[in-house]
């Protein structure tokens, strides 16, 4: 989708609170996930935010690191992961469920065509 739209989206990856640092509530290890432990400073979650987009095979996309006040996850409900379009005027023009049952990547594809063949809409 990024590969498809990134030309008219600017697409995001969020990173939040890891959900499954070993010293967490939910630990999970291997395979896709890497082995870390929570981080305690904004350093250490930046590296792990950047050891997981390797591990997730998400880069080159741009990605944001949430603050240690967890600021992001709290205003979008982000855990475990969640989808988001912000629409050209700044309103939420497509918000997913809460993952993994409610992540569903063709939604977010419809309303960014939407988004796209919106006339009204300010261009970017």
């Amino acid at each position: 989708m990024w590969a498809k739209h990134g030309d008219a989206v600017q697409f995001f990856v969020v990173y939040i609170r890891e959900a499954h640092a070993l010293d967490g509530p939910a630990p999970m290890s291997g395979g896709q996930h890497p082995i870390v432990e929570e981080p305690l400073t904004l350093e250490e979650r930046n590296d792990v935010a950047a050891l997981c987009m390797t591990k997730l095979e998400m880069e080159p996309m741009p990605a944001l690191v949430d603050g240690l006040d967890d600021a992001v996850d709290k205003a979008y409900a982000a855990k475990p992961d969640r989808l988001y379009l912000i629409a050209r005027d700044g309103t939420i023009a497509y918000r997913g469920g809460p993952g993994p049952f409610g992540f569903k990547p063709g939604e977010l594809e419809q309303a960014i065509l939407k988004e796209l063949a919106r006339t009204d809409a300010p261009a970017p």
